[in-house]
Parts: C-alpha cells; structure tokens; sequence
C-alpha cells in the first residue's frame, strides 16, 4: 500500500500545459500526478476549493460513464464547475471548423476535455486553443486512464518499477497509454495479443526508447500462456471498441482464446491483481470468476479515475 511517507506533496511545474498523451511528461512529473492523486484521495472532502471559478468545456463526441461522472464530479468537488458539450448540440456538429471551435471556447472556459475519435482532432484542438486541453480518450490514446491504473497498482503492490504487467487483448488505445506510463515509471509491460492486432508499431518503439532510460522492458508477445507467465498484473479491454462494431463477430472468433479466465491466470503469480478500465463484457474477454473474483480490483481502479482527474485538473488549472 502507499503510504503518507511516500507521498511528496511537491507541487508539479505543469500548470497550462496540454494532456494529449503521457509521452509529452517526464517520469517524475507521471510519478508526481500519481503521488498527488493519492494525497488527494486521502482528503476526498477537504473544504479548499483550488479551482473555485474554474470551468471545464467537456466536448463529447463519443459515450461515456467514467470519463464525463469523474471530470464533472472532480470539478465541483474543486469548487469549480464543468460543461457538458455534445458535439451534435455544438456549431462544430454542424461544420465550424476544430480551429474555430478551439479559439471561441478558450474566451470562456479554463481548460477543455474531449472525448473523440481520431487524435489528429484533439491535436488541432491544443494548437489553436490558449487553455489547457485534456484528452479524455481518443482512438490512439487514452493518457486519463492511464494514470488512474498506475495510482490502482500502486496502491494494491506498492510500488511501480520493478512490477510486471500483461495488457491481455486489443493492441488499443488503452494498451498504448498504459504501455508509455509503464515505461515512464519503469515498470515492465507486455502486450498479449494476436497477429494483427499488435498496437501500433510507432507507440511500441517510442514506449521502448522511454524503456531503455527507466531500465523497464516492453513486449509484443503473441502467445498469451507465455505472456501471462509470472504476471503481477493482468488487464484486459474489450474486444471491440467502438467505432468497430461491424468487426464485432468476426473479433470474437479471433480472440477467443485471449480470455482471461481460471485457466490462463493460473499461469500468473498468486497474488497477481486484475485490471480492466470498462465497461466490461463477461463471457467474452474475461470471465465473471476473474473480473468478479478476489484478485479483482476494476471498481477500486474505475474510483481512481476521480482521484486522477482531480489532481490532474488541479495541476493544470
């Protein structure tokens, strides 16, 4: 478990910066959001308000429940307060352009979130944007999620570098986040899943050369039972994320013996933890005996996104 002692309270110099992929922070900078994301969970109904007046723009142009409950529920608790913007209810639903959207909206918030498909959207969003933007997921990179699974291991191991996790599954969006916060903070990551469905090549080989400065080792492995093999952690994501619905059946036959389920954890440590940033489909990429059973903890990890949020929106507004 952490403990206050490890805990460094340092103030993080990021204030106004973008949050478009964790590989743009420094391995003490992640550490340090970690760090904060815990002392702030600690003092979950403090009476300071360090972003009263503050507003968050929520752009979404995908659904979601984690990611819009934790901005929202963390700005308020800050003392501040956030907007929920659908993009079918926005100008930019109706052709203004990213650059428009991003100069008119930085007159009146603070910072934006969005939640969208293709990364070159929120790349263009930050470029022409004078506030803060933060991705909240997009089809390459999902830093949000990140984070909240580093706090989620650190607690539940105690530490990070060193420690031994398998990404069992879709080479993602999350597998990328997760694969670059691993190597920033040192931590070895494999990424089980199979051929043609490896993440991208490009993610790999930046996450690897983050790797050789952190001493942590990142994989592509196709063999799932080699893979999982002495884990301390195994994670898991659906199979089908959205925008792939059309794939749905023919993914299901392409990675059903990438379930994680009694037989393939067997292979992992004994107190090896389970992860999954949901939503979940049971029966398909883990079965109910994991994801509900006591080496679980995805309701801890989905808490943390709040924790997340709260010290990242703290350290950027």
């Amino acid at each position: 478990m952490i403990t206050t002692s490890t805990v460094c309270g340092k103030k993080l110099d990021i204030k106004g910066q973008d949050m478009l992929t964790l590989a743009d922070y420094s391995s003490e900078e992640i550490n340090g959001l970690v760090e904060k994301a815990y002392e702030m969970k600690q003092t979950d109904h403090q009476a300071e308000e360090p972003l009263k007046g503050k507003i968050l723009g929520m752009i979404f142009e995908k659904s979601s429940t984690r990611t819009r409950v934790s901005f929202e529920a963390g700005m308020l608790q800050l003392g501040g307060h956030a907007l929920y913007l659908n993009s079918n209810d926005m100008q930019i639903g109706r052709g203004e352009t990213i650059a428009d959207t991003a100069k008119v909206l930085s007159n009146y918030v603070d910072g934006i979130m969005i939640r969208t498909f293709s990364h070159d959207i929120i790349e263009e969003l930050a470029t022409h944007a004078t506030i803060p933007v933060i991705n909240g997921l997009t089809d390459l990179y999902h830093p949000c999620q990140a984070l909240a699974d580093l706090l989620t291991i650190k607690e539940v191991k105690g530490k990070l570098a060193g420690i031994r996790c398998v990404y069992v599954g879709d080479g993602n969006n999350v597998a990328h986040s997760l694969m670059i916060a691993a190597a920033k903070v040192g931590m070895h990551m494999t990424i089980a899943c199979p051929k043609g469905y490896e993440p991208d090549e490009k993610v790999v080989t930046l996450a690897q050369g983050f790797a050789e400065v952190t001493g942590s080792k990142i994989v592509v492995e196709n063999d799932v039972k080699k893979a999982v093999d002495g884990a301390d952690v195994i994670y898991t994501d659906v199979w089908t994320s959205m925008g792939q619905e059309e794939e749905n059946e023919m993914r299901l036959q392409v990675f059903h013996d990438y379930q994680v389920n009694e037989s393939l954890v067997a292979y992992a440590k004994e107190d090896y933890l389970f992860l999954h940033c949901l939503p979940a489909h049971r029966g398909e990429e883990v079965s109910a005996h994991v994801i509900d059973g006591d080496h679980s903890a995805v309701f801890q990890q989905a808490g943390n996104r709040l924790h997340a949020q709260k010290a990242l929106l703290t350290e950027l507004l």
